[in-house]
């Protein structure tokens, strides 16, 4: 079990603290104030900060936590368009906003910033840095109060009061902390009574790590054991042999969604069944929308433009689920002509707009309010946003099987497909175009 033992917590469940400021306003020098080490360059040029800078570390009590030092939003040097734009991208991304600023020096800049983290109803503290250089007037810290009451004055190279910065900061965060990172949405610690018995099947293939297995599998697993779960990890070849060896049956079966019709063929039909990739989906998103969204697969003709939108930034294999085969099945379904962009990592489309639907991974890699966030935006621009696992169980004709676990999810599906089915026939459309597809 040492091979895919974490040593430390992954970044996508660490509570992710953005830094935000004019060049020069000190972000780099707070954040190795804050961490107590030199982990960003500092310099009195404007710009010294180039890209975002990442700092894992433990702030307790907070817990894990992720600080985002970005270049600043006034950067006019000659790359100044490329690093705004990847700051900005640090807004969506952010459970909590730090804003430094100077004593005395607020305008439309940093009207913007507290502007834009009201858009995303992302908390912020403000931070009035370089109080050795003159402290901010009262008018000022009034102005500060009409925004928020959560201020801190300090002085980043001050390393005598560094306790007491790092001590305000966390009273700050603890209070700010998002509820879903306090209280982090089940992966199946609901789905199975104390005591029950989840069955994972894993395959062993290109994609799987040397030695490890993926982020979802370990995740589940340590979920369960958390919850009291009992964990049996088989590949899908052993798996309707280990089912047969058992006492009692398993209270759901999990499998990665590459082998989910054989998993549904094998997995006996009073036993509850899904997919690791719809099981993200609920904690890091909102699976219900997901299986409303599913039903639009339905309404996909040649011409049409969709978004395969891949969290993970690994390199591709030649045959992988979301470059290759999703693309290939989704074209099978409709009858060719699908046009399939692929977005990896956190290099998300700006325009979503000319998209019919959005096919999302798991996101096991991002934040929940980072996903949230990539389906709000969808939501505005009026795209359908589903996922890798529910996509993929309904164009193999297995979706109602592995939404059994969720009824709410379940329902939204079945009545979108009534909705469509309904208004298709209405316009003379054919459906149920194909069942089964290749694997």
């Amino acid at each position: 079990m040492r091979a895919w033992i974490m040593k430390k917590a992954p970044k996508s469940l660490r509570l992710q603290i953005g830094l935000f400021g004019r060049t020069n306003v000190g972000k780099s020098s707070f954040l190795n104030c804050v961490s107590g080490q030199d982990v960003a360059i500092t310099s009195p040029f404007p710009g010294t900060t180039s890209d975002v800078v990442e700092k894992t570390m433990e702030l307790l009590p907070v817990g894990p936590v992720v600080f985002l030092d970005t270049a600043g939003m006034d950067d006019t040097s000659v790359l100044s368009d490329k690093r705004i734009n990847k700051a900005r991208k640090i807004f969506d991304r952010s459970d909590v906003m730090v804003l430094l600023v100077e004593p005395d020096r607020w305008d439309s800049y940093e009207a913007g910033i507290i502007e834009e983290a009201r858009e995303r109803n992302t908390p912020v503290i403000l931070v009035v840095n370089k109080i050795d250089q003159g402290q901010p007037s009262a008018a000022f810290m009034g102005r500060l109060t009409e925004l928020t009451e959560n201020i801190m004055l300090c002085s980043s190279i001050d390393t005598g009061n560094r306790d007491k910065y790092v001590n305000t900061l966390k009273k700050y965060l603890i209070k700010l902390c998002p509820e879903d990172f306090l209280n982090p949405p089940p992966l199946i610690g609901d789905l199975v009574p104390s005591g029950g018995l989840a069955v994972l099947i894993v395959p062993i293939d290109l994609e799987a790590p040397k030695g490890r297995l993926i982020l979802p599998q370990v995740q589940v697993i340590r979920d369960g054991l958390d919850n009291d779960v009992s964990v049996l990890v088989v590949k899908e070849r052993e798996f309707p042999h280990a089912v047969q060896n058992l006492k009692t049956a398993p209270d759901i079966v999990i499998c990665d969604s590459q082998v989910v019709m054989k998993m549904v063929a094998d997995t006996p039909e009073d036993v509850k069944c899904t997919t690791f990739s719809i099981i993200f989906s609920r904690c890091k998103g909102d699976l219900i929308e997901a299986a409303r969204a599913a039903a639009v697969i339905e309404t996909l003709r040649p011409g049409d433009k969709v978004l395969i939108a891949e969290a993970c930034s690994h390199h591709a294999i030649e045959d992988g689920i979301g470059r290759v085969k999703i693309p290939r099945w989704l074209r099978q379904y409709a009858g060719g002509g699908i046009e399939a962009d692929v977005s990896s990592g956190r290099d998300y489309p700006g325009d979503i707009s000319g998209y019919k639907l959005i096919i999302h991974c798991g996101a096991c890699m991002l934040t929940r309010r980072e996903t949230l966030f990539r389906l709000h935006r969808a939501g505005q621009e009026g795209v359908p946003v589903t996922n890798y696992g529910v996509c993929i169980s309904f164009m193999h004709g297995v979706l109602k099987r592995v939404l059994s676990p969720f009824p709410a999810a379940l329902d939204a599906f079945e009545r979108e497909t009534s909705r469509i089915k309904k208004e298709m026939m209405n316009n003379g459309c054919g459906i149920g175009r194909y069942q089964v597809l290749d694997r």
